[in-house]
């Protein structure tokens, strides 16, 4: 009996996990690193990982709000105008991107496979 009910539960959390995943990959649209550095300079350019992740090196010109403090601080983000978004590899941009529609964003693109795949140029803070 232990056996089935451990079973449903996982076929629960997979089912729930995999729907996630395909929801946010309609709220915040991937971009290869090509369309995705194409669309940026005329968009607001959001780097969602922790400071110190930033400070390590993020892309030119992006504006680092920590997805920890995205509830707090996204009234930074223009709901006008289209948020180009990344993270170490995607997770996190997916996440943020649920949270921004329901605050009313509609334009929302991320770095497909995150910062770890970016090869254009980089700055790093002391």
């Amino acid at each position: 009996m232990n056996l089935i009910i451990f079973l449903v539960i996982l076929v629960a959390f997979i089912a729930y996990s995999v729907a996630m995943y395909f929801y946010q990959r309609k709220l915040v649209q991937p971009l290869a690193e090509e369309e995705f550095r194409a669309g940026y300079r005329k968009a607001q350019l959001i780097d969602i990982r922790e400071p110190d992740e930033y400070k390590a090196g993020h892309i030119l010109g992006s504006r680092n709000i920590p997805f920890s403090q995205l509830r707090m601080r996204y009234k930074e983000i223009r709901a006008d105008q289209p948020v180009y978004m990344y993270c170490q590899n995607g997770i996190r941009t997916g996440r943020a991107g649920q949270f921004l529609k329901r605050k009313g964003y509609k334009s929302m693109y991320q770095l497909q496979g995150g910062f770890r795949t970016w090869s254009g140029k980089v700055r790093k803070k002391d």
